[in-house]
């Protein structure tokens, strides 16, 4: 899957899992401002397991330090889509994060300051702000733009990082699904691979056969190749999700009645439906 499509679908899974709105499911609620930012976060954690791809999106986010982590992490993982494309890269990626949560500082001023959290937030959302292209190609705009949103939140409100390790984990996971969904498919149950059985490499025609490597990669592959026409025909209604997922958190922590305004609509489609009918 794409870069921008793995970052849509993580901002978009975080709306569904975090929202408490009609259009989501809330399993595990947060603030409007825990909706926002971690969605640009989580845009970002669905990036982390091309972690491993010298070349990739994460690689030119924030140079050189990206760079750097993306060779070392190659380097510790096997290469491009093994280790950190399993099970054990989600749980790997989201111990790192629960690690992170207790580097903390305390101020005079400002009390209790997240370190550990605003520094993954900078490096997610830096991520997230490349894949999505929200920034061009300028460098200095995307370290801005993450250093000033993860310093606000770890200031002013540091009690909105306690889900950073749900959030990266559940990035994650979304961006092994995705890549599931593709031809390639992924080594899930790495180091152990299971590889396909000589018989159904011999016959290619067999139905399960793009389904089981012969490096023992698992795939169901209903969006063909990586950046097909099935994977833009799924992944745009998913991006238009998030998008409204966030702009409903924004209008909520500006105080508008955002579910008086969906009952209304939801009203007035019924009754022109009712009529129709």
């Amino acid at each position: 899957m794409m870069g921008g499509h793995h970052a849509a679908s993580g901002a978009a899974a975080w709306v569904a899992v975090t929202a408490t709105t009609p259009i989501a499911f809330g399993w595990y609620p947060v603030s409007d401002v825990g909706v926002m930012t971690g969605a640009l976060v989580c845009a970002g954690a669905a990036l982390l397991p091309d972690a491993d791809h010298h070349n990739g999106t994460i690689s030119h986010s924030l140079p050189p330090l990206s760079e750097a982590m993306t060779k070392a992490v190659s380097t510790v993982a096997g290469g491009h889509r093994n280790a950190t494309h399993s099970i054990l890269g989600i749980a790997v990626f989201t111990l790192v994060a629960w690690a992170m949560s207790f580097l903390t500082i305390s101020t005079e001023t400002f009390g209790q300051v997240l370190i550990g959290p605003g520094v993954m937030a900078v490096v997610l959302i830096a991520f997230a702000v490349r894949a999505l292209k929200l920034t061009g190609q300028r460098r200095w705009w995307t370290w801005t733009l993450s250093v000033s949103l993860a310093a606000f939140v770890a200031v002013f409100a540091p009690e909105e990082w306690y889900w950073m390790p749900f959030c990266v984990g559940l990035g994650c996971a979304v961006h092994i699904l995705g890549d599931m969904l593709t031809t390639r498919g992924v080594p899930l149950l790495w180091p152990i691979r299971f590889r396909s059985p000589r018989w159904v490499r011999r016959h290619r025609w067999l139905p399960f056969d793009d389904m089981w490597s012969p490096r023992g990669n698992i795939s169901v592959p209903l969006l063909g190749d990586a950046g097909s026409w099935r994977e833009w025909l799924v992944m745009t209604p998913v991006s238009l999700y998030a998008l409204v997922g966030v702009a409903w958190a924004v209008l909520d922590q500006m105080g508008f009645d955002t579910v008086g305004a969906w009952d209304d609509a939801t009203a007035l489609v019924a009754t022109a439906a009712g009529s129709l009918g």
